[in-house]
């Protein structure tokens, strides 16, 4: 791993050269294995990577960026953290392009959470190295990034989703993307699932055809 900034795991594709990348990023407290259960279920032909975040939590686990809870800020996020993430995932996915046998011309990313946040992030800083975005159960942090000009992000398409009975992340929070993301003409997808903060079956079914239909 020593071409690699962050840790990860990797299934690979059926196709020997040019497969479709699809990464999958953790939320808060978790790690790489976590969202690595989805890889089976799957298409093959994608080459799939799940990647640990880069800090490590006590007593385990890890985080893309610090969550503090403060009496007088209350909850609130280490933003130049997320920022160092942010880039440490772009560096990535240049690592995983040269690497691996993958079409960096269809790169697909999935964030649950706090790797939702960070996928949003990173497809609004770096476009140009992003295809379509897997957004679960998290937020547009528009601290985390520049706005830049619309014909940027005019190939983006964004598959986003969250619980209606969230306790983690309101949904009041993800009800807010599809507008955003609007507002710049981007392609997106909006679905909302009677669950709490995590992935619902016919969730996970949805975004899978999603995927299967732009790979």
């Amino acid at each position: 791993m020593e071409n690699f900034n962050l840790h990860h795991i990797t299934r690979p594709s059926s196709l020997k050269e040019n497969a479709p990348l699809l990464i999958l990023f953790h939320g808060y407290g978790s790690d790489e294995n976590d969202l690595f259960s989805f890889a089976t279920e799957l298409s093959e032909e994608l080459f799939i990577i799940s990647v640990r975040a880069p800090y490590p939590m006590q007593p385990y686990g890890n985080a893309w960026y610090a969550i503090n809870f403060d009496a007088d800020k209350g909850k609130w996020s280490d933003n130049e953290q997320a920022i160092k993430s942010r880039d440490l995932i772009a560096t990535f996915i240049d690592q995983a392009i040269a690497n691996y046998p993958v079409n960096k011309d269809s790169v697909s990313l999935l964030g649950f959470s706090q790797g939702c946040i960070l996928s949003y992030a990173v497809a609004l800083t770096y476009p140009e190295k992003i295809n379509n975005i897997i957004a679960l159960s998290g937020y547009v942090n528009e601290d985390l990034f520049d706005v830049k000009d619309q014909s940027a992000y005019k190939h983006l398409n964004f598959y986003c989703s969250h619980g209606s009975v969230d306790q983690v992340i309101p949904v009041d929070w993800a009800r807010q993307a599809p507008k955003f993301l609007d507002a710049l003409n981007i392609k997106n997808q909006f679905s909302e699932f009677p669950v709490g903060h995590g992935v619902a079956p016919q969730n996970f079914y949805e975004f899978k055809n999603w995927l299967d239909t732009l790979i």
